[in-house]
């Protein structure tokens, strides 16, 4: 089975306005068959956001690419126009559900009004005219699809529908293109642990009909991933230290940070609901000055002399990716 998704070494920077380099994502590497679901977790300032703009193609200044390939379907992203981003990737090959599905909706719009701005503006850039009654027939077939009161949801402003349905009416017109790659930043964030599972599923009946092919899921709630990813990457200082399938990460970390950060995490887990969560001293480091060995050492509860002088890479631990010399 051919890769949907490929990233290959991809390196980001931001350019500040003194001309200095701020690498916010380091050789990140990884690929994405047909029906997968990445999970990536890290703290805030991670890189997760960045990766996200570069998975999407938009190096929109002071974001710059270092190096490195994404390729959707075979097609690279690099070097590309925003306006040839916008007019041939973005909702159609690589779509994106926003954190915020109140900030991302226009509150003066009906959702129908919304989603049909997205449909018009793509057959526009195609040179298709579609009409109104077409769009919304397609909107009708589509929302219907979701399980959720089509007319009502429709015809709504965005103040008139609870929080979980403003978030899929944002999932339904983040996908009405059918787009082969979706990123999805924390949908889940704002919602209450029922809403959260409707939305989930969701997300996994949208995958089961092809609706996208693959799907990103970003999350600081990395014992949620165990439901959502097949697999899981954690991310520290804008490189991925630990890849593995949900369960291998979840459930046997490896890597040192993987551990603290399943340790700072509360549990409804039988093995771990009585456990006490426990916090990461210290702050992460400062991406604009060159570091110097592991970037985890200076939190690292076990890290030895030689972690702050030796440059760590991936290797295989315990069947799956961990950037530290001494994962066991």
């Amino acid at each position: 089975m051919s890769h949907i998704l490929e990233v290959k070494d991809l390196s980001l920077h931001y350019l500040t306005r003194f001309g200095q380099k701020v690498s916010a994502v380091t050789d990140v590497s990884f690929t994405m068959k047909q029906g997968e679901i990445l999970g990536i977790a890290g703290e805030s300032g991670c890189g997760k956001s960045t990766l996200v703009n570069g998975l999407m193609g938009l190096f929109i200044p002071p974001l710059y690419p270092t190096g490195g390939d994404v390729l959707v379907s075979g097609e690279s992203l690099m070097n590309r126009t925003p306006q040839d981003i916008r007019k041939n990737i973005l909702s159609q090959k690589v779509s994106m559900i926003p954190q915020g599905a109140f900030n991302a909706l226009n509150p003066t719009r009906k959702i129908k009004d919304i989603a049909a701005d997205v449909m018009a503006a793509h057959s526009a850039s195609q040179g298709k005219n579609i009409s109104k009654h077409d769009i919304y027939k397609r909107l009708k077939d589509r929302f219907d699809l979701f399980g959720m009161e089509t007319e009502h949801i429709l015809n709504s402003f965005p103040i008139q529908l609870t929080a979980g349905e403003r978030q899929r009416s944002v999932i339904g017109i983040s996908t009405l293109l059918n787009p082969k790659v979706v990123i999805a930043d924390e949908p889940t964030s704002a919602l209450d642990v029922t809403t959260q599972k409707v939305v989930i599923k969701m997300i996994f009946d949208l995958l089961e009909k092809n609706i996208f092919s693959t799907m990103i899921f970003i999350t600081h709630e990395l014992p949620l991933l165990r439901h959502v990813a097949h697999n899981i990457a954690i991310m520290y200082a804008g490189e991925f230290v630990e890849y593995g399938t949900a369960v291998q990460v979840v459930h046997d970390p490896r890597h040192p940070y993987t551990k603290a950060l399943m340790g700072a995490m509360l549990s409804a887990d039988s093995e771990q609901k009585n456990r006490k969560p426990t916090t990461i001293e210290g702050a992460p480091p400062s991406l604009a000055k060159k570091i110097e060995g592991c970037r985890f050492a200076d939190r690292c509860p076990s890290a030895r002399p030689e972690c702050k002088k030796n440059t760590q890479n991936l290797k295989t631990v315990g069947g799956r990716l961990v950037r530290c010399d001494y994962a066991e």
